[in-house]
């Protein structure tokens, strides 16, 4: 086993169950980073919709990840936290969390699981590909490098997202040179470059928008944003964010729509901006009338480019879609996950890579992706038990 994230943590757990002897291999210092820094703000493991709409979140992957997340759905991904001593709840949202919210009781409780069926679990063992032979190699913290014979291998290696984490994507280039198709790594669940005038930049980033909606490709996503340096990042931008790339990558900019006030219809709008405004500043004016926050008003100013404008219809036009026009994602060492990986394609039924008979591949080194809301950790799980069981199939048990 090389990775130790979710995907290469259950797949030990159901090798080692099955009888295997198993050795994981990690490059960081201590198991699950990646997974502690996810349930910072409360682990979102699964969700709870129909399996159906669940699928679909998975797009042009949905096919072939159908089996394996209905082989293992999110209630086995509950029930399996609940034999972990960490029972779960829906929120209002529909996503599933652990009572605990934060992954450190479950991460423990999981080690100590593995620790007991035998896992041997090796830290600090940074993976360099294969030696003339076919054994593996690792690079140990002090320098030195060990080469390790393996009857079968599991990768599971995550993407290129959070390198300061463990996954850099550096084992692209070490599949690749082994005739691996690979699919270029991409961001994904980012945030987005917006030419922000300097004085909107230093006065609101880091600032929230929130209500909002956001549009682009005939789909809407309510939710909220954050204003950054460089543009604009938060839940209802990552939703959108795969078409949003996508189509930067083929035209070279996309175009975004916003209404900031999506509990509003756009004659209520208009009716409320056609009262006399006395006295009052146009920004006194729209944040008694709306409700609307400062960054929100200032982001009109944005759009408009000059004076906002003056009549009721105009005005309510521009809140309730608001043009921002996005030239490029943020680097891909700032998005929550990433798109890419090894081809579905380059692997067999059993999820083994053609090219490397008893090398198997799991988890978000695969070219599929997901939006936020607990899809990727649950097609993690499922991928790597869908591998887990070619391999143990594979070695005829």
């Amino acid at each position: 086993m090389i990775g130790g994230g979710p995907a290469g943590l259950f797949a030990a757990e159901i090798l080692s169950k099955a009888g295997l002897a198993v050795t994981l291999h990690d490059r960081m210092p201590t198991l699950g980073r990646k997974f502690l820094m996810a349930g910072r703000g409360g682990l979102n493991i699964t969700h709870s919709e129909p399996l159906d709409a669940f699928l679909d979140r998975y797009g042009a992957a949905r096919e072939f990840l159908s089996a394996s997340l209905a082989a293992f759905p999110p209630q086995s991904l509950r029930d399996w936290c609940q034999g972990l001593g960490q029972t779960t709840f829906i929120g209002s949202s529909g996503r599933v969390f652990p009572e605990a919210l934060k992954a450190s009781p479950l991460l423990r409780a999981w080690l100590a699981r593995l620790q007991q069926q035998g896992v041997t679990l090796r830290t600090g063992s940074d993976w360099l590909g294969w030696d003339e032979q076919g054994r593996l190699r690792f690079r140990r913290r002090d320098g030195s490098e060990e080469s390790v014979q393996s009857d079968a291998t599991l990768l599971a290696l995550g993407g290129a997202s959070w390198p300061r984490l463990g996954s850099d994507g550096g084992w692209a280039r070490l599949l690749a040179e082994r005739g691996v198709a690979i699919s270029p790594l991409r961001p994904s669940n980012c945030g987005f470059l917006v030419g922000w005038s300097d004085v909107f930049k230093q006065r609101f980033q880091g600032q929230p928008l929130k209500p909002l909606a956001a549009s682009f490709a005939g789909r809407t996503v309510r939710g909220e944003a954050m204003i950054s340096a460089y543009g604009i990042e938060g839940g209802a931008i990552y939703a959108l964010s795969a078409s949003l790339r996508d189509a930067i990558d083929r035209d070279g900019k996309a175009e975004l729509r916003l209404d900031l006030c999506p509990g509003r219809s756009r004659p209520e709008l208009v009716q409320l901006l056609s009262r006399p405004r006395k006295a009052q500043s146009y920004s006194t004016f729209l944040k008694k009338t709306l409700n609307l926050s400062p960054v929100a008003i200032n982001l009109l100013r944005e759009a408009a480019g000059t004076a906002l404008p003056e009549t009721a219809e105009a005005m309510a036009a521009l809140i309730h879609d608001l043009p921002l026009t996005l030239t490029g994602t943020a680097p891909i060492d700032r998005a929550i996950s990433t798109a890419g990986g090894i081809a579905l394609a380059a692997l067999d039924e059993r999820w083994m890579i053609k090219a490397l008979p008893g090398v198997f591949a799991a988890g978000e080194m695969l070219d599929w992706e997901a939006p936020t809301g607990g899809y990727l950790l649950q097609a993690s799980f499922a991928s790597a038990r869908a591998a887990a069981l070619g391999l143990l199939d594979w070695n005829g048990q």
